[in-house]
This record gives structure tokens, C-alpha cells and sequence, in this order.
């Protein structure tokens, strides 16, 4: 049979043309691309345009309700007689012959037809703003639901050198007919190196469907790991290194490993005071906007003074360094 016309309308077969012509109204009207800015919504407004087109011709309706999408759309010749009347005459010359989804939409609600030479609904379009043509009443226009938001935990090494995340959803949205059903949906977050803490990705229009609600956007927004070693401040890698005051007062060599999996030796030749930090260029975080580049690599010390010296080692220290 192919797809069936009469549950894309929402409709029995048995259906009279008023019934018809209100189930297409009401769909058109919820589809319309631009009325309508999910990407579903195009291809189910042809849809429900295609199925409107077929049932609510007296000749192609009878040649699907024998022979099904098909046989229509091969161009079988119709019944001789049909329950639905006018589909003998001239049943050898027929070929199935579709308007377009805006050809019918101009038909049933009266205009020129729903986009103008500028884009968009011209004023007067009945549920799409203004006063209402020639069909139903104005419907309510449809409001969008707040977004909602959820939190996307990333380690500073996502952050660092980029990663794919794979998040699963269930929502409900709307059948062809109207009807609520349950979707479930992966979605693909491409970290991208750099990021910061609050960044917003935002997927439009991934919440469930209602009637004359909008679905709301589904915001995710990083969330920053704590990490162990490293410390993120802007741009900038933060990294505590332990020493001895003799290391303090001698140089030391660091090595560490950095958060793309690189080992780096850092020689220190300076005097360490509390205070002191050691600055490796590049070695920062990636600046997402300006991907050839890095912040720096800050490296802090924590001295481990002596709790106690000896009358020797007293004596010592103040001979070196008088």
C-alpha cells in the first residue's frame, strides 16, 4: 500500500470532504515550514498536502483505495465504478498528476498562495498572524517553550585536546496525525579544544511537542572537571610543584606530563621564593579562536622549609649566605 493517506490526515476512510478539508487545514496549518521551523516540518507538510490531494480527488481516491500509493502513482487505470463516483470516464488517459503543497494550501485558505516574493506568510493568512482569508478562524499564535537546560561534565583533558560526546534523549513528538509518541534520539557534541566552563550548545527544538507549543531548545553547558594536577585559569595552566629549600636556593629540574599525554622537562636556573613562578610559553590551554595558539604553562612552587637546624647547620648557612 505504501503510505497511508487516510492516518497521515488523522481521518477514516469513510471520510466526507469537509472532514478532509478541516484534517488538512488543521496539519497545514501546524507544518507550514514557515510557521514551523523544525526540520521535520517541510517534508511533513508535503505530506499531508500529498495525502489531501489524493483523497479529496474523486479519481485518484479510488484508484489508491484498489491499488494503494503504487498502483496511483504507476498510473493504473481506475476502478469502472467507484463508491466515490466520476472515476470510469476516461479511466485509460489517467495519469496521476500531484499539485504542489502550495498550490493546495493557496486553494483551501484563499491568497496568492502562503510565501511572498520577500520570504515568509503574508499578512491575513489564517493561523499565521493577521485576520483570517477565506478559511478557518485565526489560530492562536503558537508560543516556544523555555529552553532547558542540563550541565555536560568535561575533564581538562576534553577541554584541552577536544572530544566527542554521545548523549541520549527520549522525548515525545507529534505523529502525522497529531498523535504523541516517543522518540528516542542520540545526539553528538563535538568538544571543540579550548572551551571554557559555560559554554553553551544548543540544540534547537528538542523538546517534546505539544499542540500550539514550540518545542524548547535543549541547552547543554560545560561543566569543568577539577583535575589533580593542573589548575585552569583562563588560558593559563596552573601547576604546583613541591621542592626542598635547598632546591629553592639551587635551581631543580621539573618533569611532568601534560594533558595530551607529552612529557616535559623544565629546567629551573632562578632563586625560588614563595612567591616565584616559572613561565613555559605555549603550554597553556588552546584558544579556541585562535586555534595555532596556547596560553602559558604557570608553574608554582611549595617550599618545605626545615622544622629544625643544628648549631652547625646554622653556623653554615650564615657563612654562604653573608
Amino acid at each position: 500500500m505504501g503510505v497511508d493517506y487516510y492516518k497521515v490526515l488523522g481521518v477514516g476512510r469513510g471520510a466526507t470532504d469537509d472532514e478532509l478539508k478541516k484534517a488538512y487545514r488543521r496539519l497545514a496549518m501546524k507544518y507550514h515550514p514557515d510557521k514551523n521551523p523544525s526540520p521535520q516540518a517541510d517534508s511533513l507538510f508535503k505530506q499531508v498536502s500529498e495525502a489531501y490531494d489524493v483523497l479529496s480527488d474523486s479519481q485518484k481516491r479510488a484508484i489508491y483505495d484498489q491499488y494503494g500509493e503504487d498502483g496511483l502513482k504507476a498510473s493504473v487505470p481506475p476502478p469502472s465504478a467507484s463508491s466515490h463516483g466520476g472515476a470510469g470516464a476516461g479511466a485509460h488517459g489517467f495519469r496521476f498528476n500531484p499539485r504542489t503543497a502550495e498550490e493546495i494550501f493557496s486553494e483551501i485558505f484563499g491568497g496568492a498562495g502562503p510565501r511572498t516574493p520577500g520570504g515568509g506568510i503574508p499578512h491575513g493568512f489564517p493561523g499565521f498572524g493577521g485576520s483570517p482569508g477565506t478559511g478557518e478562524a485565526s489560530a492562536p499564535t503558537a508560543r516556544k517553550a523555555p529552553a532547558i537546560e542540563r550541565q555536560l561534565a568535561c575533564s581538562l583533558e576534553d577541554l584541552c585536546k577536544g572530544a566527542t560526546k554521545k548523549m541520549k534523549i527520549s522525548r515525545d513528538v507529534m505523529d502525522a496525525a497529531g498523535k504523541p509518541m516517543n522518540l528516542d534520539e542520540i545526539l553528538t557534541i563535538e568538544i571543540k579544544p579550548g572551551w571554557k566552563k559555560g559554554t553553551k550548545i544548543t540544540f534547537p527544538e528538542k523538546g517534546n511537542e505539544t499542540r500550539n507549543i514550540i518545542p524548547a531548545d535543549l541547552v547543554f553547558i560545560i561543566e569543568e572537571r577539577s583535575h589533580p594536577k593542573f589548575k585552569r585559569d583562563g588560558n593559563d595552566l596552573v601547576y604546583t610543584h613541591k621542592i626542598s629549600l635547598a632546591e629553592a636556593l639551587t635551581g631543580c629540574t621539573i618533569q611532568l606530563t601534560t594533558l595530551d599525554g607529552r612529557n616535559l622537562t623544565v629546567p629551573v636556573k632562578s632563586v625560588i621564593s614563595p612567591t616565584y613562578e616559572e613561565i613555559v610559553q605555549g603550554e597553556g590551554m588552546p584558544i579556541t579562536k585562535e586555534p595555532s595558539k596556547k596560553g602559558n604553562l604557570r608553574i608554582k612552587f611549595q617550599i618545605k622549609f626545615p622544622t629544625s637546624l643544628t648549631s652547625d647547620q646554622k653556623a653554615g648557612i650564615q657563612q654562604l649566605l653573608s
